[in-house]
């Protein structure tokens, strides 16, 4: 079901450079979460780029141990990184939008942290004539598990072909930490969030459909609708044409 990680490695590295060409960038930045996505797309710009690359952590209330973890990717893959703390950003401005508009829910709260890393995303990166690279694999792609203008609002999605278990895979064979691909994958919205538990499913079982595997019906049908939800967030807006 997985296709071999040398394979997929080779064909990433080769489309990143073509596209970085294209685009004419000097480079590329990634968003590091102290995941293992982002840890992978990491690793693949060292490879294509050198040191002609930036990974930015961008904690937002985040958990310690992502933004150690996060350290710990880029050290371990030498690659070039800076931080910079989001989190007095985040709570002044939902400090003032509070106060116009009362308490707000968590899902639309957290996912102003997504958004908040991407504008960060895009300011070094057209600073440094860097192409933004995003993290999303085609199991959260197919759920529409990113948030729309957050995570999504990238220039590429390397990863997006990917199933699940072949990032674990590929994280391995460039060497990511094992740490890293071993522990439970998490958006890090708020403390104790996990991706299976938010999509109510495994990725085990998203790669069985997406790989065209018998799946028992209720999750197949479960996928099915969140795909078709989701539909709106993997298109450009809509333009309103006239005559």
């Amino acid at each position: 079901m997985y296709r071999d990680p040398a394979l997929l490695a080779d064909k990433i590295s080769e489309w990143l450079a073509l596209k970085i060409k294209e685009a004419k960038k000097s480079g590329g930045i990634v968003g590091l979460s102290g995941g293992v996505d982002s840890a992978v797309v990491a690793a693949l710009l060292r490879r294509v780029c050198g040191k002609d690359m930036l990974a930015l952590i961008l904690p937002c209330q985040s958990l310690a141990s992502d933004i150690e973890d996060a350290k710990l990717v880029a050290e371990v893959l030498d690659v070039p990184y800076r931080e910079l703390d989001l989190t007095s950003t985040y709570e002044t401005l939902m400090k003032e939008a509070e106060a116009l508009e009362g308490p707000f829910e968590r899902l639309p709260a957290a996912n102003v942290k997504p958004r908040l890393r991407m504008t960060a995303l895009y300011l070094f990166g057209q600073q440094r004539n860097f192409l933004v690279c995003g993290t999303g694999n085609k199991a959260e792609i197919t759920m529409g598990y990113f948030t729309k203008y957050g995570d999504s609002g990238v220039d590429v999605l390397p990863l997006g072909d990917l199933l699940k278990g072949e990032v674990f895979k590929l994280a391995e064979y460039l060497g990511v930490p094992e740490k890293i691909y071993k522990k439970p994958p998490s958006a890090g919205l708020w403390e104790g969030q996990t991706d299976e538990e938010e999509m109510g499913i495994s990725y085990h079982m998203l790669d069985l459909y997406l790989a065209g595997k018998e799946v028992p019906p209720d999750v197949a049908e479960k996928i099915r609708k969140a795909s078709l939800r989701a539909e709106h967030k993997r298109k450009t807006p809509p333009i309103c044409k006239i005559g």
